[in-house]
Parts: C-alpha cells; structure tokens; sequence
C-alpha cells in the first residue's frame, strides 16, 4: 500500500522531524554496537564532543547515494556514509566531516565525497579550518572507478585549502588505499592507539606481494606512524583524549592564513627571570641535558605542546605561548644522538616551520647543533637534499624569527638553524654558546697537524693548541664581533630579552618578489 503524503502543516512537520530522525540513527543498533565495544565512538559522538556544546549545525542531512548496481537501491541512508556541517571550538567557526563506519563501514562514494567537498569549499570561502574525522573501509567498490573519482575531487580541495585554511585529520579507524593521501595532505593528523590505521596496502596484500608477514598494528598502527614513519603528528590514548588535543592544537593556530593566531591574556610574568637557566647547561661539552627544560623556563606557564614527540627525536617542535602570543618552537634535542641534524630531522622540523609560517606563527629557535649527521646511509640517502629543505624554510619564512644559541652551533647546520643568515630577526646567545666552523679538537687536528706530529710531546702541545682554539674560537664573541648574534645574554634573561623583541616584530612586514612559487628541494 503506497504511503499517504502529507498534505498539512502538521503533517509535513511530522515527516521532517521522521525522516531527520531516520538519518539520525540509520545505523542499526548491532553496528552501533560494534563500534562501541572496539572502543570507538560513533561519527555523531565524535562531533558532539570535538565541538563547544550545542553549536553544531548540520548539513546535508537527506543527501542518499545514486547507486543502483548490486543492489545498493535497496538501501539508501540519509546522510550516506559521512556527516558534515559546522560549529564552534572555543567560539571559534570551524566546519567538520565525520565519516560513518556504522553505515557501508564508511566507504567513500559520489555523494559521500560530494558532502565533503561541499564543507571544504565552504570553510575554504569564509576563512575557517576544517576537521576532517576518518573512518573508512576505502572507497566503495559497489560504485566502481566513481568512487576513485571522488577521492580525486577530495584531494583537489586538499591542495587548494593548503596554506590557506588549517586542515586537520583525525584518523580514528581504517584509513587505507587512496583515502590516506587525502590526511597526508593536510596539516596535522592525529591518530589513537590500537585503533587507527593508515596504509597504502593491507597485510594480506604485503604478503602475497612481496612475501613479508606484518600485523595491522605494527604495519600501519599510531605509533608506527607516530615513530617510524613520521606520517603522523600526535598519538593519543583514546578517541576522548585525541578529539581533547585537536581542539587544544586550533587554540594556537588563527581561523586562515589572513588572520594572526589568537593571542591570550598571560598570566606569567613578562619579566619573569629563571636563574637555573644559569646553571642548566653542563660545563662538559659532551654531556647532554634537555632542551624541553630549556623551553618550559622561558615560555608562559611551561606550555610546551610537542608535535612529532616520537619522531626524530634529536629534534624538538611544538607550540608554545610567549607573552600571551602562540610561537612555534624548533629546538635541537641533545638527549637524543647529541642534536645533531639528520634526514628525519631536516624533513620534520622543515615541514612544521613552514606550517608555522603559513599561518603567521612567529619562530622560536634553540641551537645546540654539532652539525650534519655523518655516514654513508645519509650521505646516499641524500641529506644534503634533505638538509637544504630546513634551510629553505627557515629563509622562506617571513614571519618573526627568533634564535638562542645555548651551546654548540657548528659548521653549516649553524647557518640552518634559524641564523642571521637566514634573514633571523633577533639571534641571542648565552655566554655558553661555542659559534665556529668546528668543535676544537676536531678544528686543532686539521689546522695543527704537522705542528702536532713534529712536537717532543705531541700530547701536550695538541692540549695547549686546544686550549689557544677554544679561548679565541669557541666562544660567542667572534660571531658577536661581526654581528651575527645580536647580543650575548645571562640565561636567565633570555624570557624578558624574547619577549621585547618579539613585541618589535608584531609590525613586520616583507615584501616578496613576484614568483608562482619557490622550488623547494622535495
């Protein structure tokens, strides 16, 4: 028996608030539950919670897919397989998507990727980041080389929003195939422990392949991502705590690349002085310490928000506060393999500094670097390609930049790490810092050499030509001299010393030449 339309206004009420209802719930109760017992949340529970509460505004809610081959006629959701729409976080507009595993496992079709497309141009028009929350079997096989093609129309958007508008992916289920190249483009991905997986091919094809045996985790797990790879920014230990950190992640980052990023009223004080920065660095050359101290004494309140924590850890990055004002911090880390830069490390600290750069954060950059690390499996695996590319972001960039040399700044990775010749606004140095082609012994070796071998006491005379290096060479005066370091300051000033100048670079301004765009060293 066909059903009645609704003829009056009560009655199409009625049918509205039926059919919202419908795409509301067009998961059954047993998807619903399988999601819930792998410890996910549904793509609705996910918003709710990612938003502030109350603020989001759905669209697209009767949109149903057009495909009719292999039965898919017989079953046509409301809202396909995503949900898509806008709200605020903090107050602030941003527009989401939140794909349905609960409905097709989330596979990604014509009118899915329509719905996508759609909040991405939008937030694209009026300025605002887009949050893209995926959970997805791939594209929909049922609809053939269409899905493919709106994978493609996805990562056109992708490109297009690049550097204009933040895009950050949360990866919180499968993501694999062609759908991972669409987070790979954006600005950040966060993934969740155990239950988030990005990979090009699966286990069973790697095994039919190529012969190799790997489980879903160790393949394409958070943390392989997280440390291996380096294709994800931030590993979470559950789906709460992943939504809690993007929306902490926007709170330093402006709404597009026209605006500066939110600036908040500090409680720390501006003046404040830390005298165990005096002290913090080892009077042993060779012995490590911990650059993130350095960086939660001189920051407001110790905030230090680590991006790539696992991952090439011989380097640091992260979003801090410097009175009031949201900085990207880059520091070398002498914990790990004593600072020194190497491929992973170039690319890492590269890629954020230009993200950095993209949407007007200022640069903060703390120097403790012997130099370029040595090796035939760097040297073949191209870290002067690789190493050039921090060099590069580090000229491009044209927002405030500003450096401390702590200790050791040798040879061409002192000129990459954010030196004046990288167009740097203000380079400090404490009195600790060792500015020169090469450490001494190294630099005595090579300059003294005969000298050394045609001494009575080869030793002794190789310690007092040391001594003669270190007392001319190995200080921060020589640089100073010329006017590479702006100034040599007492550690524990270096938090006032920052923030003045930073207050002076709140009007810079750099005029660019005219180019389509630069060739960066890929």
């Amino acid at each position: 028996m066909r059903e009645k339309y609704p003829e009056t206004h009560e009655e199409k009420l009625a049918q509205l608030r039926e059919l919202r209802q419908q795409a509301v719930h067009s998961a059954s109760e047993e998807a619903v539950s399988k999601q819930h017992a792998k410890g996910k949340l549904t793509a609705r529970e996910r918003i709710e919670k990612l938003l502030d509460p109350g603020s989001f505004e759905e669209l697209d809610t009767f949109v149903r897919h057009r495909t009719h081959a292999f039965e898919m006629d017989k079953r046509r959701p409301y809202g396909d397989a995503v949900v898509t729409g806008y709200g605020t976080i903090d107050g602030r507009t941003v527009f989401v998507f939140s794909q349905d595993f609960t409905v097709f496992g989330g596979s990604l079709g014509e009118v899915m990727a329509e719905k996508m497309c759609k909040v991405m141009d939008m937030a694209a028009e009026v300025g605002a980041p887009v949050i893209g929350i995926n959970d997805s079997g791939g594209a929909r096989i049922q609809e053939g080389v269409v899905s493919l093609g709106a994978y493609g129309d996805v990562f056109v958007r992708n490109v297009q929003c690049s550097g204009v508008i933040p895009q950050i992916s949360l990866v919180m289920g499968p993501c694999a195939g062609g759908a991972v190249y669409s987070p790979a483009m954006t600005d950040f991905i966060f993934m969740v422990k155990e239950t988030s997986h990005m990979f090009i091919t699966g286990p069973e094809v790697i095994k039919t392949v190529t012969g190799e045996e790997v489980e879903f985790e160790e393949l394409g797990g958070a943390m392989s991502h997280n440390s291996k790879s380096g294709v994800a920014h931030f590993a979470s230990e559950d789906e709460e705590a992943c939504l809690e950190d993007a929306r902490y992640l926007l709170s330093f980052l402006p709404l597009n690349n026209l605006e500066m990023p939110p600036r908040v009223e500090p409680l720390d004080d501006a003046e404040r002085e830390d005298p165990e920065l005096d002290t913090l660095v080892p009077d042993d050359p060779q012995k490590p310490y911990d650059m993130r101290d350095v960086v939660s004494r001189v920051v407001d309140d110790g905030e230090f928000f680590e991006v790539h924590e696992h991952y090439a850890q011989n380097i640091i990055c992260g979003f801090s506060r410097l009175d009031g004002y949201p900085v990207g911090v880059v520091g070398n880390q002498p914990k790990h393999l004593a600072g020194v830069l190497d491929i992973e490390s170039s690319e890492k600290a590269a890629r954020f500094v230009r993200t950095c750069d993209a949407f007007n954060v200022p640069l903060l950059t703390f120097t403790d670097v012997p130099g370029f690390m040595p090796g035939t499996s760097q040297e073949w695996g191209g870290i002067i390609r690789h190493g050039a590319k921090l060099l590069y972001a580090f000229t491009e960039a044209t927002v405030p930049k500003l450096t401390v040399v702590t200790r050791k700044a040798y040879g061409g990775a002192y000129d990459v790490m954010n030196s004046k010749h990288m167009l740097a606004d203000f380079n400090f140095a404490w009195p600790t810092a060792e500015v020169a082609v090469m450490g001494p012994e190294g630099a005595v070796n090579i300059i003294y050499r005969k000298d050394i071998t045609s001494s009575p006491t080869p030793d002794e005379r190789r310690d007092k030509l040391i001594d003669d290096y270190k007392a001319h060479f190995a200080n921060p005066y020589s640089a100073a001299e010329r006017g590479y370091i702006d100034d040599v300051i007492e550690p524990r000033q270096t938090r006032p010393k920052l923030i003045k100048a930073l207050r002076v670079l709140q009007t810079k301004r750099v005029e660019q030449p005219k180019r389509k765009h630069g060739n960066i060293p890929l």
